[in-house]
């Protein structure tokens, strides 16, 4: 499998699991049962268990134990199934120490207890000052405790064949009415010419189109949660693209990352991209020959809302169970906030950082000669500085992406709309919860 490959699953690792995005809870939100540990450093030498997704992350940690003989930390890669392997290791009581874990997962596991608390631990409250706000706020669900460190996110933005657009004689779009519009253009000039594709079984990618466009799915108030997933903001995006879906604009029958995404592209059947920035090197190491060709630019508006999305992107938890909380705090701040270690994950797995330190990694600043040496990571910094933070997740977010997922695929083949699945997700959040007996309403 390609890094590429392995890092889409990193942040889509999608259809079965959901994982990938942001959320700021509000302190209101109820607690678990964890308290914090104790946060006393061991005696002698330890060895500390790290799972994660990431291509080249057994590099970084190599050069963790070359500096730091006393704290040993044991990578293993569980991109095949991350939520099944971390499921069963916490049912069976052996779980690892720290593990990577999706911002949208993060309220499902921890309404099944399975983090450990590490504000006890000083290094891992002072670390909050090191990462960009919205990233932490998820991580410490409003402030109730430390249950995971950032790592990386995906700010949203739009590739563009700037050569197909330019031989249609097209500008490059700024709104989505103008996308819409170019995509009329393009499919008129060129039948077999779409200007993107619609993956119906890619929920988290409509979700960050749905965050976009400040679509609050859930939110936490009088003690209970509420469910919006059906807001009118959640409507305009889904008939905006049933309509482009309906006439035919975009293409349904690709799936984000396939072999045939890549065959459509290289032979210049789609025109553009709506992606992350893990996403640069996708094209950058799958389509060689289309260097020069491909330009970044922000996601299209809705209207005078200059308001960007976010798909994809994990933190590192302290998983329940743990022995060594102290030591896994500090390998846990290094390999989030050293710059170091941020280039190796950036270099190696593609990893666009969550810390402040990494957003000033020399590589993010420079041109990047497969896009024709446009500095596109000033583009995703400037997502990054326009997403709505208020954006929640809810604590059965996999049942509902599956829910989503299915309606979708049902209205790709005509039966349905998305309207009709931001309905059945809808439902889904509002039984999921009330089956595990989580206080929740319809509404705000």
């Amino acid at each position: 499998m390609s890094n590429t490959v392995t890092r889409m699953r990193l942040a889509v690792v999608a259809t079965a699991a959901s994982a990938v995005v942001l959320a700021g809870c509000s302190s209101s939100e109820p607690a678990d049962k964890t308290s914090a540990a104790s946060c006393e450093p061991a005696e002698g030498q330890v060895t500390l268990q790290y799972w994660n997704t990431v291509p080249g992350m057994d590099k970084v940690v190599d050069l963790w134990n070359k500096k730091n003989p006393d704290i040993k930390v044991e990578t293993k890669n569980i991109s095949n199934d991350q939520y099944g392997t971390l499921g069963n290791a916490l049912k069976a009581g052996k779980a690892p120490d720290l593990a990577q874990v999706g911002y949208d997962e993060l309220p499902n596991l921890r309404t099944q207890s399975a983090f450990v608390d590490a504000s006890a631990c000083e290094a891992a409250t002072a670390a909050k000052s090191k990462f960009v706000p919205w990233t932490w706020a998820q991580t410490s669900f409003g402030g109730t405790g430390v249950f995971a460190l950032p790592q990386d996110t995906g700010p949203m933005a739009l590739y563009v064949r700037s050569d197909i657009f330019k031989q249609h004689g097209i500008a490059i779009p700024t709104t989505w009415d103008e996308y819409a519009a170019a995509a009329q253009k393009l499919h008129k000039a060129d039948p077999d010419l779409t200007i993107t594709f619609f993956d119906p079984n890619n929920a988290e990618w409509f979700n960050g189109l749905l965050w976009q466009n400040s679509a609050e799915m859930y939110s936490y108030s009088g003690d209970k949660w509420h469910v919006t997933v059906e807001s009118d903001q959640s409507r305009q995006v889904a008939d905006y693209w049933q309509k482009m879906i309906s006439d035919k604009l975009v293409r349904t029958d690709l799936a984000n990352g396939s072999t045939q995404m890549y065959a459509a592209y290289q032979k210049d059947q789609i025109a553009s991209y709506v992606g992350a920035a893990w996403g640069y090197s996708m094209f950058r190491d799958n389509l060689p020959k289309q260097a020069g060709k491909w330009t970044i630019v922000s996601m299209p508006k809705w209207g005078s809302n200059g308001a960007s999305g976010d798909w994809g992107g994990s933190t590192v938890a302290f998983m329940k169970g743990s022995k060594h909380l102290y030591e896994s705090v500090k390998f846990n701040t290094w390999l989030n906030t050293d710059p170091e270690a941020l280039a190796l994950e950036n270099e190696l797995g593609g990893l666009y950082p969550a810390a402040d330190a990494g957003l000033q990694l020399p590589a993010l600043s420079k041109g990047v000669p497969y896009y024709d040496n446009q500095k596109i990571f000033d583009v995703f910094a400037d997502s990054s500085k326009n997403i709505d933070t208020s954006f929640t997740w809810g604590p059965t977010q996999k049942t509902v992406n599956l829910a989503l997922q299915d309606a979708m695929a049902k209205a790709a083949a005509g039966d349905g709309t998305l309207d009709d699945a931001l309905a059945a997700a809808q439902v889904a959040a509002l039984k999921s919860m009330k089956d595990q007996a989580i206080p929740v309403t319809a509404g705000k």
